[in-house]
């Protein structure tokens, strides 16, 4: 079943390579969306696709890549919007 997920993730998450280890983990998952740095400090990600893929993935922010801290990440699910052809890191 398609969905779409939103992250808001804090902690260390700027300037750690977070943008990058997401754009390279959802696309290896084939997932479609977006992720970006936000004003406040910590990093958006909007991802579409399948389900279980989408979890996948969850559980990679959860983590983030190595130099992170991800110390807390508000989540929310929802039905597919459409409108993404990739997985792009906005700036």
């Amino acid at each position: 079943m398609q969905k779409r997920l939103v992250c808001n993730v804090s902690g260390r998450v700027q300037m750690v390579m977070f943008r990058d280890f997401v754009q390279r983990s959802a696309r290896k998952l084939g997932l479609i969306g977006t992720v970006q740095n936000m004003p406040d400090g910590s990093v958006r990600v909007v991802a579409e696709g399948e389900e279980e893929k989408l979890n996948e993935l969850f559980e990679l922010i959860k983590r983030g890549p190595i130099f992170a801290r991800v110390e807390h990440v508000e989540v929310f699910w929802s039905e597919p919007l459409g409108g993404y052809k990739t997985f792009d890191i906005l700036y």
